[in-house]
């Protein structure tokens, strides 16, 4: 168990062109976070192929159990010892549909987490998950969530009582939630004593323009490092257990 863990929180404008594209730019940025210290990285929400949810209409758009490719991020994970979170469409064994959050760990291994608050069309294409995936990263407990999740006390509540530490949401916020996404996610933090991070989906989206605020909130609410513009930006914060032990 460390006394400090860094991440990278990665918001990122999704390439055209499908998944390939995605993880080869997903491994410049891991290594970009490595430069910074990194040990965990989060990517956005459907961050392999960005958030047009008419793209996932294609088979080739959906991942699959030991889908070959994300052998490019299994490996930059195995080099580094960095583990990644990244978003996708992803369909289990059995065909289930989900909208994923991928922890990719540095020994190859690979965990599922599945969006528990579906929302508009999301519905009628995924089902839901039941409750943020935890991941341990050097003695600390990450709690994965993705986009209306954050919305849901309840969610973050159980992720608490689980022993979360760090509270991290894969999102795809516009302009129209500038307002509402700080509050939201300061006040998961603050209510929990555990960190907040949350890496948003940049650019342009069918959802509207994104709002950005990629970046970290403290166990006290306030947010610490964030990013700047609203296109691809790597944000790393180095958070202190210490914090944690003062307001728990």
């Amino acid at each position: 168990m460390t006394d400090a863990l860094t991440i990278s929180a990665i918001q990122y404008q999704a390439l055209a062109g499908g998944i390939a594209p995605n993880v080869e730019e997903h491994v410049r940025l891991i290594e970009d976070a490595e430069s910074h210290g990194a040990r965990l990285v989060v990517f956005p929400e459907l961050s392999l192929t960005g958030y047009n949810l008419a793209l996932l209409s294609a088979d080739e758009a959906w991942l699959r159990p030991d889908d070959a490719r994300l052998g490019d991020l299994r490996e930059i994970c195995r080099r580094t010892g960095i583990t990644a979170v990244a978003g996708a469409a992803y369909r289990e064994p059995d065909g289930t549909p989900r909208l994923a959050g991928l922890a990719i760990h540095p020994g190859g291994s690979i965990d599922f987490g599945f969006k528990t608050h579906l929302q508009g069309p999301e519905k009628d294409l995924f089902t839901e998950g039941d409750g943020a995936l935890l991941i341990e990263v050097d003695g600390w407990t990450a709690a994965l969530a993705i986009g209306a999740d954050l919305s849901v006390p309840a969610h973050s509540t159980e992720a608490a009582l689980a022993g979360a530490d760090v509270y991290a949401v894969s999102a795809v916020y516009t302009t129209e939630d500038d307002k509402r996404l700080p509050l939201h996610l300061g006040a998961r933090a603050m209510e929990h004593r555990m960190f907040g991070v949350l890496a948003n989906l940049g650019g342009d989206t069918p959802l509207g323009r994104s709002c950005g605020l990629s970046g970290f909130w403290g166990p006290d609410g306030h947010r610490m490092e964030h990013a700047v513009g609203v296109g691809t930006e790597v944000v790393t914060a180095v958070l202190q257990r210490g914090a944690l032990r003062r307001l728990r």
